[in-house]
């Protein structure tokens, strides 16, 4: 079968799905809906299904974003809007069948929003809803709405017409196309595409490899994972146009093994590729071959360092070597390498499919197109977003996030992961793009967002990341190895209460030798969570050392909790919730804690809040 009878093949397929009389019931099955019970949810309606006849059918598809309101359901039947549901229970599920699916009662006192050119009252249109409107949705278009694990699916939507007509033109001519689509790699450095691959072009060698980094490593990101657990072919057929446009043969996916759902739909995904002429010998019969492998990485976060990753591909310990010469000229087997991490394939897909005049109608003269983020931390909306570059931190944080949890105060952002910076309430007019970021003192990195209000304490914060930076050292080069250690010792001194005046100089003093004297990026970068936060929040540094005080009443030795005698009930939730039974009192009567033997665990406050809030943590000192 040919490319076009494949593609009219799916679309009528496609069609005759989600057009049919049948309803179709699309379940959020990607690993935030899984662990907020959506595999429930899926055989929950399966089963109610069966008994009336299969009179609907059951697909699992991938995140839509809405990762705070799963599991998330959309009902997709003939003459309606797709109706969404959030926070579906199996009992929902069940009433979803008898009232909307065998009746006529779309129940949208349950439902979030809906899209489609008609519209319920009651039901807003899905993509006007506050936490969607601002975003534009290109990378993440398919996800949720198509089956990550059906090809069929991705080529009606357009999938692989982008390689198909990269292999119709010449390698210079897709390169002079992402060239004018201004495509920036997303996985930190933001490097110009184009000439990275023009670089493994230029070199002498015939063999060449190429790498798609998934080794997402940062605290709290996902972008990388959720698009390929929710549209893994978008980050295939991106692979496979670079792989022609840089003349490779062979190609590797480095995924770390701690994303099993993603590995499993990209085999899934890899195997149907051959099975369609997309991998393989003679790709479309245009006589290219190529194919593809997957490495499970062990979840070291310097082999997202592609020196590092190089070296884990080969079998060698994942550390960074020193450069030049760049893996484009010198990389996988000594031979030039293109890497390139997930995103930016998904967006070489993007711009080959619509061409690149569609890519740059969004973004900023310098950073084209947009760009997926995890928004997690203090923000009510958490989630994966995708909004044009050049979108304000504000933007993101106050209309698609929603604000602050609780009615909290803003505090600061950590964008660009452990080697990214804190930035402050007088920077939440800056633009998320490269050179904005950079002169901000932060990095765009792989795209996590952490959002904090006023409970965050800013050097147990910077103690947090430099603990994650230090045991992640690969431990090659003696600044990043023992510089961190000694910058993490001091920071933990300090939220310990044992800090001195001249630790600010020495940490400042260490932090400008890492930086200069690291072989990798991971070094190079690391104090930057430091150096932000003492930037923006010296007084916090200094009521720890001076006062030994934390403000936001969060270090362990420097706080105490007390019970507040005019609003203990004598519940005793706290007496018995206690894991070391430092609180003591009778029924009804006024509970007291013992200081030397609380632990500082939170768990009688969390219990306390919300009915009495008779506990409170106090300075110590």
């Amino acid at each position: 079968m040919n490319f076009n009878q494949l593609v009219t093949e799916s679309v009528e397929e496609y069609n005759a799905l989600f057009e049919g009389d049948t309803p179709i019931i699309l379940v959020g099955s990607a690993t935030c809906g899984k662990s907020a019970g959506a595999q429930e949810i899926s055989i929950t309606f399966k089963a109610e299904l069966e008994k009336q006849g299969e009179i609907a059918k059951v697909i699992d598809v991938g995140c839509i974003g809405l990762c705070y309101l799963e599991p998330v359901v959309t009902v997709i039947k003939k003459g309606m809007p797709a109706i969404f549901y959030d926070e579906v229970t199996p009992k929902l599920a069940k009433k979803i069948v008898k009232t909307y699916i065998m009746g006529n009662d779309p129940m949208p006192e349950h439902a979030l929003g809906s899209f489609g050119e008609k519209q319920i009252e009651g039901i807003p249109e899905l993509f006007n809803i506050p936490v969607m409107k601002p975003q534009v949705r290109r990378i993440l278009r398919n996800c949720g709405f198509i089956d990550p694990e059906n090809i069929k699916h991705y080529i009606a939507v357009g999938g692989y017409t982008g390689l198909n007509r990269a292999l119709q033109i010449e390698p210079g001519e897709v390169i002079e196309k992402i060239k004018l689509s201004g495509l920036r790699g997303r996985g930190g450095a933001g490097f110009p595409t184009w000439m990275k691959w023009q670089f493994c072009i230029d070199s002498d060698e015939d063999e060449k490899y190429l790498i798609c980094n998934a080794d997402e490593g940062d605290p709290g990101a996902f972008m990388n994972r959720s698009l390929l657990e929710s549209d893994p072919h978008s980050v295939l057929e991106g692979i496979v146009i670079a792989a022609y446009t840089i003349g490779a043969k062979e190609g590797y996916i480095y995924c770390r093994a701690e994303y099993p759902l993603a590995l499993d739909r990209l085999k899934h995904a890899i195997s149907e590729m051959r099975e369609q002429g997309f991998l393989g010998e003679d790709i479309l019969g245009t006589g290219f071959n190529f194919n593809i492998k997957i490495k499970e990485g062990a979840g070291a976060f310097v082999c997202g360092e592609e020196t590092a990753l190089i070296a884990s591909i080969e079998g060698k310990r994942g550390m960074p070597r020193t450069r030049p010469p760049f893996p484009t000229t010198y990389g996988l087997w000594g031979k030039p390498t293109v890497i390139n991490n997930v995103e930016t394939m998904a967006s070489v897909s993007l711009i080959m499919q619509g061409g690149h005049n569609q890519f740059i109608k969004y973004g900023t003269e310098e950073s084209k197109g947009t760009k997926t983020f995890s928004l997690v931390g203090n923000v009510r909306n958490t989630g994966l977003i995708e909004v044009p570059l050049g979108t304000t931190l504000r933007q993101v944080i106050d209309e698609i996030g929603g604000g602050i949890i609780n009615n909290g105060k803003f505090k600061a952002v950590q964008i660009g992961g452990p080697s990214g910076g804190c930035l402050p309430e007088s920077f939440l007019d800056t633009k998320i793009d490269y050179d904005s970021l950079t002169m901000a003192g932060a990095i765009m990195g792989s795209g996590g967002l952490v959002v904090m209000d006023q409970t965050s304490c800013m050097v147990d914060v910077a103690r947090y990341f430099l603990e994650f930076i230090q045991n992640e050292s690969c431990g090659k080069c003696v600044p990043c190895r023992l510089g961190t250690k000694q910058m993490l010792d001091i920071l933990t001194d300090i939220t310990q209460g044992k800090g001195k005046s001249e630790d600010m100089d020495l940490l400042l003093e260490l932090a400008e030798g890492i930086k200069d004297g690291s072989l990798c990026g991971l070094g190079q970068t690391s104090p930057n969570p430091v150096l932000t936060t003492i930037k923006f929040f010296k007084e916090e540094y200094d009521t720890h050392i001076n006062e030994k005080k934390c403000p936001a009443l969060l270090c362990k030795e420097l706080i105490d909790y007390q019970v507040i005698v005019e609003k203990c009930e004598g519940c005793m939730l706290c007496l018995k919730s206690c894991p070391v039974g430092a609180v003591s009192g009778i029924k009804k009567e006024l509970h007291s804690i013992d200081k030397e033997k609380c632990i500082k665990c939170g768990t009688c406050i969390e219990l306390c809040s919300g009915k009495y809030n008779a506990i409170e943590r106090v300075s110590k000192y």
